[in-house]
């Protein structure tokens, strides 16, 4: 099977082929350095000088034998060389590249790292690179993903934790996170385990490294005994309520494939918190965990059950590293909803 690489490193590949473009060096094909994952090359299937200080780029996105939407989809990048501003590298979002619900592109931190370490160097020092990259099929691609769920509007994101695309069994991604986690681990022995793309924006936004940001995946249970074992001390857990409040109810393996209570768990969760025996049965009766938490805010008590579902996550993590480990470890819980805003 083969791998291939994430959104942004075509992005990247081809603002490259266009300030190349500029300098009149047109290149077929662009090497990367790709940080962690070494070094790579990307083909440009065209590139075209606008005026001396203008040209567009177009790569195109080949994730390898994944599942990908993007598989195929062209990537253009439009740069414009400008006197120097307050930054040397001017990342925008346009056609069919996805907004945040703030307004900001939708362009993460991996996208900026490879920009800084592949751009830079061409750049005079006296210059700034104004790069715009242009999805055409990115607003029809969307419409077939949860972006608009996690808060990325109109189009697709340039997000990614690795360059690397790799197609994994369900026991090799486990090995994948439990190897990422042994990496980190001996450079900090406080971690934050995400879940989803929300999870990982929220605990960057908390503060945490990309050397402290471990996935877990559906794999909570596992990967808190790894670290345990590992020596580290301190455990945040981030990610949509969703998925984590099952934890709340000692289940330790959030797939829905082998357990889903989280409406029973919000209906303890109420019938701890006393409230009316009406809401209670009301909350018995919603299909999805994210309804009850929509019926909890129309009725003003979502803070109360979800400060208690919290208090629960992280007792229950804790017994439950005790019960595997001999090791002593801190264990916090952050909650976020679909937009990846904090729900207590």
């Amino acid at each position: 099977m083969k791998s291939g690489y994430t959104l942004p490193v075509f992005a990247i590949a081809a603002a490259k082929a266009a300030i190349l473009a500029i300098q009149r060096k047109n290149a077929t094909s662009i090497d990367l350095d790709l940080l962690e994952s070494r070094s790579g090359e990307v083909e440009i299937i065209q590139s075209a000088i606008i005026d001396e200080n203008t040209a567009l780029a177009i790569a195109v996105s080949d994730p390898g034998d994944n599942l990908d939407l993007t598989a195929g989809t062209p990537v253009w990048a439009l740069v414009k060389l400008e006197p120097l501003g307050t930054k040397r590298i001017v990342l925008e979002a346009g056609e069919g590249l996805g907004r945040t619900a703030s307004g900001e592109p939708a362009i993460y931190q991996l996208a900026r790292d490879l920009a800084e370490v592949n751009l830079l160097p061409l750049l005079p020092e006296h210059l700034t690179a104004r790069i715009r990259f242009v999805l055409p099929e990115g607003k029809a691609l969307a419409k077939r993903t949860s972006n608009a769920a996690f808060g990325i509007l109109e189009g697709l994101s340039l997000l990614g934790t690795s360059a690397i695309s790799k197609p994994l069994s369900v026991e090799d991604k486990l090995e994948e996170f439990r190897v990422d986690l042994r990496s980190k681990a001996e450079k900090s022995h406080e971690i934050a385990f995400y879940i989803g793309a929300n999870g990982y924006q929220v605990a960057q936004n908390l503060g945490f490294l990309n050397s402290q940001l471990v996935q877990t995946a559906n794999w909570v249970g596992a990967m808190l005994v790894e670290a345990a074992l590992l020596g580290v001390t301190s455990i945040t857990l981030v990610g949509y309520h969703g998925k984590l409040l099952k934890l709340a109810g000692g289940i330790f393996n959030t797939s829905s494939h082998l357990a889903d209570a989280r409406v029973d768990i919000l209906v303890r969760a109420a019938v701890h918190e006393n409230l009316p025996i009406a809401l209670i049965q009301e909350i018995e009766r919603s299909p999805t965990a994210e309804s009850v938490h929509k019926l909890l805010i129309k009725h003003g008590c979502d803070r109360v059950i979800f400060q208690y579902l919290t208090e629960q996550i992280t007792q229950r993590a804790t017994a439950y590293v005790q019960k595997y480990t001999d090791r002593k470890i801190e264990i916090k819980t952050i909650l976020c909803d679909r937009l990846g805003q904090l729900v207590v």
